[in-house]
């Protein structure tokens, strides 16, 4: 164990020699209150470390002393529901031992070390076991069954497993392996900065639904996949990101505030727990984890929160479970990577950034995936990240935007200007896109409709055309446009208002299902195809857009579920006679 004394505080970045013994990336306790520090650098016998606390009062000499461990945490029942900070320590217990504020060098575990749980034991003495298999269950709670694995490396044969009420910290039986016997308990502890094994990566072939129309239908998002979020402030990204956690269907949802605005976060924390699952009936909470890591918390932790959180989600996945990791945001964690390398004085990138801005975010983005997972049932299971970008000024052009696109597979482009006109979510139809819509064709065809994609490709088509046609507009007015483009323009705003405009706040339109979206999308076709029928029969353009139809196809989107089919039914019938009576 190396003990080494301070040389050099530079704010969150402390430098200690003496430290020969210590290994990169080592946990240390710093000063009298025991700081909690990463090794960062090492150059001979000098560390340079980040600290996760506020490092005021610090000075040359103090002592530091390395615990030989590297970054992790702890895994095992009562993850859920909690609020951890960007290295784990639950805030809620942490208030009610020192209060509002917290106090420094305060160090709780992670999970509750009194509460007992009741384990069911699935195995049998004797039983041959390998990494990844499942020892037995505990309920949770009433909507997750939190499996207990055989830990990675722990291959062997099965000494005794014990169905009984245990804490995390009790062992429930051992394994007999090739290196001995090892006892196993409730709980596993995981370096954040290495990625948990699996048996093998699979491509991703199954969309993660969201019931968000403009994403589902245009810009998709599979189960496994990478997305990212930019936007300038006011954009909405926070909104879809709740919108996201609330209605994806996942099993676990992983929140991550990096570095957000404490009233933000406030509100997350306030509202998160009030929030009926609309899958279970149950608080979301009960299958959510929060990180909270707040503008003005230690720039160090927000590094931290985003490992802190994946290596939750991979937990997680490892039990079969579809687990969606959504960072809020990753522009204030790049911006803590950019201050502690301005600290430790190595050559800047762009704008300051360190050089490797993008294999740090691709370390990130590539921990999602869809994986066979490690054990003998070969159980799947998925990790989908998402990650909001804070782009200074909404410049998308900026060195974290761009890093990111080149890792990400869909991009929601946010767009300041559609959520000033009240237009939510407020993604960008013409900057946004997705890469995965190619792999998801033949589960939209055998799952939701054949002509999905033709479908959904024909209203991208609609959409870019509305802005050339708009080019036309502002040059030479509306009355130089043919009544098909008149038609055409009239189109795409039914497509703009009646479709992906949606109301987070109306019980039937905060989520539309798949079926319903397709059912919207003929419908809008369907009334497109018949109107361009009466202009070749000579009907007037001011009469096709006044018919009193298109209100109730604006309408169509609050219809409930149920009565979609009937209702939809009577408005294709009405489009029928009305354009028909045009000429």
């Amino acid at each position: 164990m190396a003990d080494g004394k301070i040389v050099k505080v530079s704010g969150p970045l402390v430098v200690a020699e003496g430290m020969r013994e210590a290994n990169m990336f080592d946990v240390v306790r710093v000063g009298e209150d025991a700081l909690i520090g990463e090794i960062i650098e090492m150059h001979g016998d000098r560390a340079s470390i980040q600290v996760y606390e506020e490092t005021a009062g610090l000075g040359c000499g103090d002592r530091v002393v390395s615990t030989g461990a590297p970054l992790s945490v702890e895994l095992g029942p009562g993850l859920l529901s909690c609020i951890y900070d960007g290295i784990q320590r639950p805030l809620t217990a942490m208030r009610e031992a020192a209060g509002s504020n917290i106090k420094r060098g305060l160090d709780l575990p992670a999970l509750d070390r009194e509460k007992r749980w009741k384990f069911r034991s699935e195995v049998h003495p004797g039983d041959e076991v390998k990494s990844g298999d499942i020892l037995g269950v505990v309920e949770e709670n009433e909507v997750i069954s939190h499996k207990i694995m055989v830990p990675p490396g722990a291959d062997g044969v099965v000494e005794a497993v014990l169905s009984g009420e245990y804490t995390v910290d009790d062992s429930i039986g051992a394994i007999k392996t090739a290196r001995g016997t090892v006892n196993v308990g409730l709980m596993q502890k995981w370096p954040v900065r290495r990625a948990r094994p699996y048996a093998k990566k699979l491509p991703p072939t199954e969309p993660m639904i969201t019931g968000q129309r403009s994403i589902d239908t245009l810009f998709p998002l599979a189960k496994g996949g990478t997305a990212c979020v930019p936007g300038p402030f006011g954009s909405g990204k926070t909104v879809v990101q709740h919108q996201l956690a609330k209605w994806s269907d996942v099993d676990i949802v992983i929140y991550i505030g990096c570095g957000e605005r404490g009233n933000e976060m406030t509100d997350v924390l306030n509202e998160f727990p009030e929030i009926k699952d609309p899958r279970t009936g149950e608080s979301l909470m009960k299958r959510t984890v929060l990180i909270a890591n707040t503008s003005d918390m230690p720039v160090a932790a927000r590094e931290a929160s985003i490992y802190t959180g994946i290596t939750i989600a991979e937990y997680f996945r490892d039990m079969g479970y579809s687990v969606a990791v959504i960072a809020d945001s990753t522009s204030r964690w790049a911006e803590a990577l950019r201050e502690m390398s301005g600290r430790l004085e190595e050559m800047p990138g762009e704008e300051g950034y360190p050089a490797y801005l993008t294999s740090r975010l691709a370390q990130f983005y590539e921990r999602a995936g869809s994986y066979v997972c490690l054990g003998s049932d070969e159980r799947r299971g998925t990790l989908t990240a998402i990650g909001a970008v804070s782009p200074q000024g909404g410049d998308v052009s900026e060195p974290v935007s761009q890093a990111t696109l080149r890792i990400v597979k869909v991009f929601w482009g946010l767009d300041a200007s559609l959520a000033y006109r009240r237009h939510f979510p407020a993604i960008n139809w013409l900057d946004s896109y997705s890469l995965y819509k190619d792999r998801l064709e033949l589960w939209y065809e055998r799952n939701v409709s054949r002509d999905w994609m033709k479908q959904s490709a024909e209203l991208g088509r609609i959409l870019q055309a509305e802005n050339e046609l708009n080019e036309i507009v502002q040059l030479v007015g509306m009355d130089a446009l043919s009544p098909a483009d008149r038609l055409t323009l009239e189109t795409a705003r039914s497509i703009r208002e009646d479709f992906l405009m949606q109301d987070a706040f109306d019980d039937t339109d905060a989520y539309s299902t798949l079926p319903k979206q397709a059912a919207l999308v003929d419908l809008i076709l369907y009334f497109r195809d018949r109107a361009a029928e009466a202009l070749r029969r000579g009907a007037d353009i001011e009469k096709v857009a006044a018919l009193g139809v298109r209100e109730r196809i604006g309408r169509a989107k609050s219809v409930p579920e149920a009565d979609c089919k009937a209702e939809y039914a009577a408005i294709k019938a009405q489009i029928d006679r009305e354009t028909a009576s045009l000429a």
